[in-house]
């Protein structure tokens, strides 16, 4: 049964509590790097604030440890969606407590209203400490909307265990239902060829989605650190270059059971390799199959690898791409994501890119539009991906038959 939608409630007059996911990266001065997530949860907020409801915004920024923390305070994130909806957005210093209970008490219809971060309980976490945790953040809404789809694959307080409080008023925002609508074609009839680009520095996270897709992919095109595990379970040497040690029978068992059913799992050709992990390290490529030398580490995909990969990428009908394929953050090992950004974006194929760093490298390149679908949630596009569903989303009200 499909899950009750945001368009679905009758909010005049009602207050409507949004989970959002407001966890944007900061540059080191404490500005918003990147404001994407709150920018995709602006049409939610308007939806609401036009059928005259008051909004209680809630979300989390980053990982504060379960205690008060300035830096990851949500007061700036405040300020970025007051510009963006050009009204005020009141902010409220805690999450919970007498204080927080007023300022939802004397919002009105038509205003907004930002809780501070979740995170600074340990019950947003681990919903076991503290039961009453999830029960207090429901007592600001008539109605509970979920569009924080970047933390969906989580069991929080405030993503699955606070629908229970709101029995037939738990709904999709229009975020949720975007991300999904974008995803479940590939879960169900991808256009065919369907390639899948992952990059990103553990295959640990990763090799789920990957043995799921495997039923659906015509090719996996694997890079950035986790390209190492494989090239080193099959037996590549790969000097100082990071790798998971647990994850090399993985590793192999994918490689082999892609043979087995004749799927092109294609690996770095050619790398760039640095003796040291920093932008200003000496660097050099070479070609994987000579090995990496003890004291080097690979950092990016080489340009033998930019081409093959871009011309390869032509035939797709479908491209999913999931993490960056080098240490993106250093402007000298950021070529090959880049490339790859540049590649897929001119493709006449459905493309969807998921994941925290292969996103800001779209973005900074300015290349959002290009794609068919920039997903806000790296983690949660993957395990969505993998097993079809995810906890945020299946504690949502039913749609009535």
């Amino acid at each position: 049964m499909s899950k009750l939608t945001i368009q679905d409630l009758i909010l005049t007059g009602k207050k409507v509590l949004i989970r959002v996911d407001f966890n944007v990266p900061l540059n080191k001065d404490g500005t918003i790097a990147d404001d994407t997530r709150i920018r995709e949860s602006v049409p939610t907020i308007q939806h609401a604030l036009q059928q005259g409801a008051g909004v209680v915004l809630m979300s989390h920024l980053g990982r504060p440890k379960s205690k008060k923390d300035v830096q990851y305070s949500l007061g700036i994130c405040a300020k970025k969606l007051s510009q963006l909806i050009a009204a005020p957005v009141f902010f409220a210093t805690d999450c919970v407590g007498k204080d927080v209970e007023k300022m939802v008490q004397d919002l009105k219809g038509g205003q907004v209203l930002l809780l501070e971060n979740l995170r600074f309980y340990p019950a947003e976490e681990d919903p076991s400490i503290d039961p009453n945790f999830a029960k207090e953040l429901s007592k600001f809404g008539d109605f509970y909307v979920n569009d924080a789809f970047g933390t969906a694959h989580r069991k929080h307080s405030s993503t699955a265990v606070i629908a229970q409080y709101f029995p037939s008023k738990a709904a999709m925002g229009l975020l949720m239902q975007k991300e999904i609508q974008h995803l479940e074609p590939l879960l169900k009839k991808p256009h065919h060829p369907f390639f899948v680009l992952i990059g990103g520095a553990k295959i640990s996270s990763k090799i789920g989605v990957l043995k799921s897709l495997m039923k659906k992919v015509d090719a996996f095109y694997i890079g950035g650190g986790m390209a190492f595990t494989f090239l080193k379970a099959q037996g590549i040497e790969i000097g100082d270059s990071i790798f998971e040690e647990k994850s090399l029978p993985d590793a192999l068992n994918l490689l082999r059971e892609c043979e087995e059913k004749k799927i092109p799992l294609h690996l770095p050709i050619d790398v760039v390799v640095a003796d040291g992990l920093c932008n200003d390290a000496a660097f050099k490529t070479i070609p994987i199959s000579q090995g990496i030398p003890k004291g080097w580490m690979g950092m990016d995909i080489g340009p033998e690898t930019i081409q093959a990969w871009s011309a390869d990428f032509q035939k797709a009908a479908t491209l999913f791409w999931n993490g960056p394929v080098g240490v993106f953050e250093f402007p000298h090992f950021a070529r090959g994501t880049q490339e790859m950004a540049q590649a897929i974006a001119h493709l006449k194929a459905m493309t969807i890119v998921g994941g925290g760093d292969s996103v800001s490298a779209v973005n900074q390149l300015g290349l959002s539009s290009k794609f068919s679908h920039v997903s806000t949630g790296g983690g949660a596009s993957l395990e969505y991906l993998e097993h079809g569903k995810l906890p945020g989303i299946e504690a949502l009200s039913d749609k009535p038959s």
